[in-house]
Formats: structure tokens, sequence, C-alpha cells
């Protein structure tokens, strides 16, 4: 069967609704429809080819075309297509990845439970933090507080923990419960003089304020992305976590580390936590755990928390939580095999080897005049765009900078995302060569440096 693309646009726009996206103009433009990939390639139904800078959506780290992810998936097909983990029944697939997360789990993590998405993941650590304060008697202990611009999903919990104001506006989020502090970027929010240590000085005491403000016996948890992913790819500096830790410590806060993005190697480390010296009571994983080829997300919790929890199953009878698709076997399966491919080909060297290259061509780019800061660890990273680098003026909304940079690249074979506050975040498959790093930025260079000349004929 022979595909039409105008057909296909003209029922995309008749019959599908596409997230985060302007409905209206799509009504205009339609979609872009991507066919095929093949290493850290796409293309789309013109057969136009595009290098996914983003891998996807932060996800998919062992490019498009692994058939080893794709072969596991179907012994399992043939073996067992579904089974569940309700009441005591398990499978093979389950049971092996619990062991495999938690022996490379960061902290001390001492089980696993499966999910779908990084959505439920920290809606159920929500769940499980304020089981775990009831099991203990405190029942005031239910506040959560994330960070301003932190991205921690899009259910009515984990969207109220997404302090981005796109994704609260008109959704009546956030829940009362949840609260925000201060984001962790040095760049846009550092005061004139100020050191990296004293602004992290500086945000751990407003947490600790925020915290006796609205009464320690309220607060049950902390969550916080390692870096702030769809936030602004934002880098905290060296001591602003062991600096929130200790206020965390002070008044019987759990820590809860949201790791979709950071975690199995995008950092140069296994884990953001061990890059950012985190020391969590639970850790929710994602994304690159199947690299992105089947949903499914974990949430593994630290013994102190299992301990509490398991009381509570024996006072109700059972643990009353639970996914239908939880630990899906085939998903499992894509997972173990995914970890597998991580262990046995080094991806962990193999960030460690590219990742200065990768970040010397992200560095030329703060020549441009629009370019305020260019930063990254590993292979994540991103471009801060202001009007006037001397005084980090942004760029009125009006102007929208960063999603015209994207459209250039994208113009261009290359696909970056535009993030809120003007930023570009850059996220390619962790099986990128230097080769394909230089591609990648000289597409990036071109397109900044035609958007700086659009946008400074516009002003």
């Amino acid at each position: 069967m022979v595909s039409n693309p105008n057909s296909n646009r003209k029922s995309d726009i008749a019959y599908t609704l596409h997230p985060y996206t302007n409905l209206a103009a799509h009504e205009e433009q339609g979609p872009l429809v991507i066919t095929r990939g093949d290493g850290i390639y796409v293309w789309d139904d013109n057969d136009n080819q595009y290098l996914e800078g983003l891998a996807g959506l932060w996800c998919v780290s062992l490019g498009f075309s692994e058939s080893r992810l794709a072969d596991a998936a179907a012994r399992q097909f043939a073996v067992l297509p579904y089974s569940h983990t309700f009441a005591h029944r398990s499978t093979e697939p389950v049971i092996e990845l619990s062991e495999r997360l938690i022996s490379i789990a960061p902290s001390d993590m001492v089980r696993a439970f499966f999910l779908n998405s990084g959505s439920e993941a920290i809606d159920t650590a929500i769940k499980f933090a304020w089981y775990y304060n009831n099991g203990r008697g405190l029942r005031d202990k239910k506040k959560i507080i994330s960070r301003l611009r932190g991205y921690h999903g899009v259910t009515v919990a984990s969207g109220s923990l997404t302090a981005i104001p796109l994704m609260q506006n008109d959704f009546d989020l956030p829940l009362d419960r949840m609260k925000q502090t201060d984001t962790p970027n040095f760049y846009r929010f550092g005061e004139t003089g100020e050191s990296e240590e004293a602004f992290s000085t500086r945000l751990a005491n407003s947490l600790e304020q925020l915290i006796l403000q609205e009464g320690p016996e309220t607060v049950a948890a902390f969550v916080a992305e390692p870096i702030m992913g769809a936030g602004g790819v934002i880098l905290p500096p060296a001591t602003y976590f062991p600096k929130i830790q200790v206020v965390l410590n002070k008044y019987d806060i759990l820590m809860v580390a949201d790791e979709v993005i950071c975690g199995f190697g995008r950092t140069g480390k296994m884990w953001g936590c061990d890059t950012y010296d985190i020391r969590p009571d639970m850790v929710t994983c994602a994304k690159q755990l199947s690299s992105g080829y089947l949903p499914i997300s974990a949430l593994m919790i630290s013994e102190k928390i299992y301990d509490v929890i398991k009381e509570q199953s024996r006072k109700h009878g059972a643990f009353g939580m639970g996914y239908t698709y939880g630990g899906h076997p085939v998903s499992c399966a894509v997972a173990i095999e995914t970890l597998k491919i991580y262990e046995e080909r080094d991806m962990i060297g193999h960030v460690q080897s590219v990742a200065p290259h990768f970040l010397e061509r992200l560095s030329e780019l703060s020549d441009s005049s629009i370019v305020g800061e260019a930063r990254g660890v590993g292979l994540i990273a991103a471009l801060e765009l202001v009007s006037d680098k001397s005084s980090r003026a942004q760029f009125s909304p009006e102007a929208k900078a960063a999603p015209a940079l994207a459209a250039s690249a994208l113009a261009r074979g290359l696909v970056v995302r535009a993030l809120p506050g003007d930023v570009i975040g850059i996220c390619p498959p962790l099986i990128i060569e230097n080769t394909q790093v230089d591609e990648l930025f000289d597409k990036l260079a071109a397109a900044v440096t035609e958007t700086e000349g659009f946008l400074r004929k516009a002003a």
C-alpha cells in the first residue's frame, strides 16, 4: 500500500488531537509526518531526512533502528504477551528487570514498582509519600514542594508539580497541597557579584523559609529533576543539592529524584543523582529505560519507605495501588534488553568519550550575539537566547526567538526543541558519534546565524 502524504495530513487534521500543539494553527499547517528511522536519523513522508537532536522526547537513547529491542519484544510477544503483577502474581521479565534496576539504582533503593510513564511514576511517588506518612501517624504531613520551571508530568497531581504556566493555565492547577520554590538557574537568577556557592546557599535558605512558612509538620516531600529538562535544561551549581539535602533531612522531608530524563547515562554517569550528589528516598525513571521503544517507567523506593508500606498493606489487607499495564511483560523484556546493551556496549563510557567534543562544539555558539549561555553536561545541552548579552535581557514573547531558531534548524534537517524562557534544548541519542556531533552543530550554527539576522532585522 502506497501512502498518500496529502491524504494522511488531511486525516490527521480531521481526527487527531495533538499534545503541546496550537490546535488552531495545526488546522492550517498540518503535521510533520515521520515515517521511518535509522540510527540517529528520521525521515518524513516526503523522504526528507532529519538528525534527531532531541532523541524523540529525550528518550531514544539507542537510536531508531536497534534490532535487538525489536527482537526482544517479538520473543516476549510469542511467549507471554500480557500478564499482571496484582495479588502475588509475577512474570520472569518483571523479576529480572526489578533485580537489574535495584542493582544499579542510586542510593539504597530496595524495591521497584512498574508503571507506564514518567507522569504516572511521579503521581505514584506522591501517593507513596502520603501513604508512608499516614502509616507513621503523620496525617498532616502531605504538602509536596517542587521548583519553578520544573517538569514532572501532566496528570492532575504530577501536573501540579510541573510549574510551567502553559501546563497549568486553565487546567485548575496546581492543587493546594503543591508548593513551589526557586529555580537553580544561576545564569538567569544569580545576583550581581554572587558566587554559585552563595547562590546555592540562598536557594537552600529560601526553601527552608518556605518549609517554615507552611509548617514542617505539613511538608512530605521535595521533588526535583537533577537537570531541569523541559523547563530549560537548567544545570544546578555543584553544591546546590547537598545544601538542599541538609534542609530536607532537618525537617524529615523525603527527597524524590525525578530521573526520567537523566537516568541511564545522559549526564555521563548512570544517574543524574550520581552527577549532582543527590541522596534520594525515591527515584523515578522512564524514557531511556526502554530507549523509548515501549512505554514503561519505574518508581524505586528506599527501605524506610518499603518497611512502612509493608506494614500498611498488612493493616489494610493489601497494598491498594497498581496499574493494568504496570510491569507489562513485553515492555519489561525490551527494558531488560536495553539495560544489557548499555552494559555490553559501555554506553556510559561512550557518552564520556563523546561529551568533550559535544560540549566544545556547543561552547562555540556562545559567540553569537543572541546566545546568552550555552550550557550542558554529558549529552544534554541548551542555548539560552537573549536580546542583549551584557544585560541578559530576553526577547519579547512576540519575537518567538526560540521557536524561530527551532524552525530554522528543522529546515536544515535538524530537530531541536524550543523550551520556555527562549531556550533551545539539545539531547541527541546516546549512540551519536563525533562526526555526527559535528553535523548537528554545523546545522545548529547555521540556524543560529539565520535567526540572529532575522531577529536583528525585526527589532
